[in-house]
């Protein structure tokens, strides 16, 4: 050390710093520095007295390696292993930041004349700790440059994590040893979080106060599993009986398309009630078809059905249904006729009835009177036009659906 005095080195700097050092309290901030400086000592005893310089910071400490360039990467891989293991196991907990460089340092004597370093190789090593999280190593890119070159298991201990910025606006690139965040969240699951309140009272209680503090953690968990047993065996209230009617006449439901082509179910004649009077059957008359006079007969009114306009599959209400088969049972030469062309395509609706879709569908044949044709496209407004034919007549229908 006297030949190298008032000497300029390159040489490995390993940077250390506690991490909220400065907000503990004073009995807190002795114990957390007597752990680190045991940890540190430990660390370091390997490498020789006349390799190493190290300079306590208050919240941490810097270590200069003279020697052999890998001695920094040895002693800050044994730190971090102890301080996982038994740093954060302390109340408080001891969490560290580490950062590496390589650069040039002044050996020189401090007031007290023991041997001290200065210089820019110190300084960067100080920046590159504090981009680092706690329990992580970042080491500058001269450091890498230089331990990437001993050994293959060096090379592959870093990950590039890119370029910073310090507070003097000079960049650094930076590598991590591991992959980024290693062992970071779990330092500080281990050490941080709710738990940790509750783990350092423990330790430091009495006897009687540890035992007082496990009997209400004891009681407070026997009454949540008490309300959640209740919760999840609760039983539902039963729910109220409606009172009973008489069963009515569900309708089956339609199918667009289908039950529109098939002919429609003979409806239920009413059973005769105790002293009504027998329904008069009503004869056809003379020159009257049988069928026009069967229409005629009174059947049990169904209640009027609410029309639906303007919805795709809305049904409207039937005024006129008749299928083609009974329109071409029509006295030859009473038919009336409706041609169709529409433009991509639609569905037509008779009535409320399906007859087909257009094209291929190109004219219907209907009953003389009063009749609406609906046509309908699932992608726009459906068209409805209300028609009044008379026998034998012929119209046409054109329709193009457009935005």
């Amino acid at each position: 050390m006297e030949e190298s005095s008032n000497k300029t080195i390159v040489c490995g700097v390993l940077f250390l710093d506690i991490s909220e050092y400065s907000r503990k309290q004073v009995s807190e901030q002795i114990s957390l520095k007597e752990a680190f400086n045991s940890f540190l000592s430990s660390a370091i005893r390997a490498v020789p007295v006349n390799d190493r310089i190290i300079l306590d910071t208050g919240d941490g400490a810097a270590i200069s390696f003279l020697g052999d360039v890998g001695d920094a990467l040895k002693v800050a891989l044994s730190l971090r292993e102890s301080f996982f293991k038994e740093g954060v196991l302390m109340a408080p907990p001891l969490l560290v930041r580490m950062g590496i460089n390589l650069g040039p340092v002044r050996l020189v004597r401090d007031i007290n004349g023991q041997p001290n370093i200065v210089g820019d190789g110190i300084n960067v090593a100080q920046r590159i700790m504090g981009f680092a999280d706690t329990g992580q190593i970042l080491v500058s890119r001269s450091y890498y440059d230089a331990v990437s070159r001993l050994s293959r298991e060096y090379a592959g201990m870093f990950h590039y994590q890119g370029s910073r910025t310090d507070k003097h606006v000079r960049e650094h690139e930076i590598y991590a040893i591991g992959y980024p965040g290693e062992l970071t969240d779990t330092w500080k699951l281990a050490s941080g979080g709710p738990w940790q309140g509750i783990r350092n009272a423990l330790q430091t209680a009495s006897g009687r106060k540890r035992a007082l503090y496990l009997g209400i953690a004891a009681a407070a968990l026997v009454l949540l599993v008490a309300v959640l047993s209740r919760v999840l065996h609760r039983t539902p209230a039963p729910l109220p009986q409606a009172a009973e009617t008489p069963a009515q006449p569900v309708a089956a439901p339609v199918v667009s398309g289908v039950a529109e082509a098939l002919p429609k179910a003979v409806e239920p004649v009413p059973e005769k009630s105790a002293g009504a009077e027998p329904m008069a059957e009503k004869k056809p008359k003379a020159g009257q078809p049988a069928q026009e006079a069967h229409k005629e007969t009174p059947a049990v009114k169904e209640p009027p059905k609410k029309a639906q306009t303007g919805q795709e599959g809305a049904r409207k209400p039937i005024s006129t249904i008749r299928t083609l088969e009974e329109t071409a049972a029509v006295e030859p030469g009473t038919a009336a006729f409706v041609s169709i062309a529409v433009a991509p395509w639609g569905e037509i609706y008779l009535d409320g009835r399906m007859q087909g879709v257009s094209p291929p569908l190109t004219e219907l044949q209907v009953v003389p009177g009063k009749h609406e044709i609906e046509i309908r496209n699932t992608t726009f407004p459906a068209y409805i036009e209300k028609l009044q034919l008379k026998a034998n007549e012929k119209i046409k229908i054109t329709y193009k659906f457009a935005n």
